[in-house]
């Protein structure tokens, strides 16, 4: 029986992975800003569940998160960094103050959450560490820079990470899902406050009031729950784990063009160290 400690629970992925490690017979301390908004989860299995309040921007509840995980379960086993959201608008338009506030969810808050986990995880040699994406990290759509940064930022940490602990015992994964019918388009979706209108052929065609995707993704947030369960208990837990047709599709074709452009201008690449 594994103890998992999932941020975000109150809707989407992270709700359905929660409920689905909870139906599976293992520990999961739920979270959300407001611990009302999972009590279900923990009514539903009192001696499974631990229902929690965590903003992951505030370090002094994140330290509390986890010492009230171990002090319930003993241990975690299984950190999953869920908690975040998106953010519509070109880069010139960007509010500097939603920046500051969107790198602090998405990318510091789950730096916050692996430190506070590590420890107990280095002193039982096994643990892992998932971390949510975005394919928008991948394919960077017009109109999403400073989301797809903030998701980059996430990857290229848990790439490192991944050196680090891996020979402690513990994995690192990176998720990246595509679209899932969850909220992320809907309610928790944020925006730049004014528009630019010479960007209303690009960035602006993903504004909130353009953008006619939610409620039609392709993605089943039940079926991504459990292959995240499956990637974790794999023999061999990979780095990246791809979720959805769009996602591994997107991913394909940001790659090819990646290696199309890298091939192109090779000789010049190569022309810059000194001569032997």
């Amino acid at each position: 029986m594994s103890t998992w400690l999932i941020t975000g629970c109150s809707t989407g992925l992270g709700r359905y992975l929660a409920q689905a490690v909870l139906e599976r017979g293992d520990h999961a301390v739920v979270t959300a800003r407001d611990a009302a908004k999972v009590q279900d989860l923990a009514d539903a299995h009192p001696d499974t569940a631990l229902a929690l309040s965590l903003d992951v921007t505030d370090n002094a509840q994140v330290t509390a998160a986890v010492r009230q995980a171990e002090d319930r379960f003993g241990v975690v086993d299984v950190l999953v960094n869920n908690a975040g959201y998106g953010y519509r608008s070109a880069v010139e338009e960007g509010d500097e103050a939603q920046v500051a506030e969107l790198f602090a969810t998405n990318f510091f808050g789950a730096v916050a959450m692996i430190k506070a986990v590590l420890p107990g995880m280095r002193a039982q040699q096994r643990g892992a560490i998932v971390n949510i994406s975005s394919i928008g990290a991948r394919i960077s759509p017009a109109g999403s820079g400073y989301y797809a940064a903030s998701k980059a930022a996430l990857e290229g940490m848990t790439a490192s990470l991944r050196k680090e602990v891996g020979p402690l015992g513990i994995s690192a994964m990176v998720v990246e899902p595509g679209g899932f019918r969850t909220d992320f388009a809907g309610r928790s979706l944020q925006q730049s406050p004014t528009p630019i209108a010479d960007y209303a052929d690009t960035a602006g065609k993903r504004r909130k009031e353009n953008d006619t995707v939610h409620g039609t993704q392709p993605g089943d947030p039940a079926r991504a729950a459990h292959a995240i369960i499956a990637a974790v208990e794999a023999p061999e837990v990979p780095g990246l784990l791809l979720l959805g047709n769009d996602a591994s599709d997107g991913f394909r074709a940001a790659l090819k063009s990646l290696l199309a452009e890298v091939d192109e201008w090779e000789s010049l690449s190569r022309s810059t160290d000194f001569d032997e």
